[in-house]
């Protein structure tokens, strides 16, 4: 099976476009090397700025070049966007409607073994209850060509969050995406799994292990949070059981999400699969998602149990 990271998925497709669009702009915080920016850089040095440590000023950047009519992909770690410089991004860009990707990298627990300081788990949760963010997570590389095209289309301030290592592809190219609409990649009446990011591909996992034991699951990929498919959810509520699954705190995210919808709008029973709210597991991606059951066998004991 091929795999790719989604941030390299991300900087060749950028890199492409950009070469095409002198208005389409790089930044990093010192992070060329973490967000695989450096082939960008050195063939469109003019098209990139470099802001050092200092993701506060990188926002800052990004929106006056947005106000001049630059649309910029500003680029660093997730854990730092999404709490060093939450008001920045709160204000500079989603409060002033600037035409700025914030694309946070190693989201998730991509950088795990570094522990919580560079976890990114509270972004999804943070940038929900930011108005005027439409909120992506990718599962792939395809899908990340795919939204990487969108985005340099697109005039809506966004956030996009990626993992760190090369992951199993779920999707070949051209990948389908549009925003605001999941894609459902299974069908199934027992009950239904949402996913987003790297947890679609062990959710697709768990329901092909599930439909060898005669339970039909299914699976969908949440991967914009922001504009939110409600009905899908409300689709997958029709079976009468969802599992959702994150790479995310339980409140607040995609979980959140769903539970938010299902409330109002048709209450069912449902289980939220995440990190919980408490001080991490410190290790490398597979081992945290062993450690809490983030897994094909985690998300199918669930499902078993909650059918």
């Amino acid at each position: 099976m091929k795999t790719e990271a989604a941030r390299m998925a991300f900087t060749r497709t950028l890199l492409a476009l950009a070469r095409e669009d002198q208005t389409i702009f790089a930044t990093a915080t010192d992070s060329r090397g973490s967000v695989t920016l450096n082939e960008f850089a050195d063939a469109l040095p003019a098209q990139f700025v470099e802001c050092g440590i200092a993701e506060q000023n990188a926002i800052g950047i990004a929106a006056g070049l947005a106000n001049a009519g630059i649309r910029p992909f500003v680029c660093g770690p997730a854990c730092f966007f999404s709490m060093r410089s939450a008001e920045q991004v709160k204000v500079d860009i989603a409060y002033s409607h600037m035409n700025v990707k914030v694309i946070g990298v190693s989201g998730g627990v991509s950088y795990g073994a570094l522990g919580m300081s560079h976890h990114a788990t509270q972004d999804i949760a943070l940038f929900r209850a930011t108005p005027g963010l439409e909120i992506f997570i990718p599962a792939d590389g395809p899908q990340t060509v795919a939204l990487t095209k969108y985005l340099a289309k697109s005039s809506e301030p966004a956030y996009v969050r990626m993992g760190r290592g090369a992951v199993p592809n779920v999707y070949e190219e051209p990948a389908p995406f549009a925003p605001g609409k999941a894609n459902k990649l299974r069908e199934g009446s027992d009950a239904a799994i949402i996913a987003c990011g790297e947890m679609v591909y062990h959710a697709l996992k768990a329901a092909q292990a599930l439909a060898e034991e005669g339970i039909a699951v299914s699976v969908y990929d949440m991967h914009t949070l922001r504009p939110l498919d409600e009905a899908a959810i409300l689709e997958a509520a029709e079976t009468g059981f969802v599992v959702t699954v994150e790479e995310h705190n339980i409140h607040g995210g995609l979980g959140g999400a769903v539970a938010e919808v299902l409330s109002q709008e048709k209450p069912t029973r449902m289980r939220i699969l995440g990190l919980p709210d408490a001080k991490h597991f410190t290790g490398n991606s597979a081992e945290v998602f062993a450690h809490y059951g983030l897994t094909a066998e985690g998300i199918a004991q669930a499902v078993r149990k909650g059918r």
